[in-house]
């Protein structure tokens, strides 16, 4: 008997489970999911919350394994330009939250049996 894994076995389905851990994660460090999968012509923004003071766009990248390496390391330079343009275009959309300090993290999940295991690196791009 084969069982499926509690995240699927699609690309979409392993980052959906992901980016719900990511979003229970920081929910339990008391901050704010103000928006997940935000779409603009551009791309999108996995999560964007609030953390006390700050403002944080959060990239999400959810691995199985470790085959490949921690997957914080495939958030590379040019994909840090790509996440500053959506951060431009999301304060664009939303003028209220212009004036707040702003930082963008990284969080890592590598999936396991039992469920994952959360890697999270803030200010990847101040």
């Amino acid at each position: 008997m084969t069982v499926t894994p509690p995240w699927g076995t699609t690309r979409q389905s392993v980052g959906a489970f992901g980016e719900e851990m990511a979003s229970r994660y920081l929910a339990g460090l008391g901050w704010q999911v103000v928006e997940r999968n935000w779409r603009c012509p551009s791309g999108e923004i996995d999560i964007v919350a609030i953390d006390g003071p700050e403002l944080v766009i959060c990239e999400v990248k959810t691995r199985r394994g470790l085959g490949l390496g921690d997957p914080v390391e495939a958030v590379t330079p040019p994909k840090h330009r790509r996440l500053r343009q959506l951060a431009g275009a999301w304060l664009q959309g939303h003028p209220a939250e212009r004036g707040r300090p702003m930082r963008i993290d990284v969080i890592g999940v590598v999936l396991e049996a039992t469920g994952g295991r959360v890697h999270h690196v803030r200010g990847v791009i101040p």
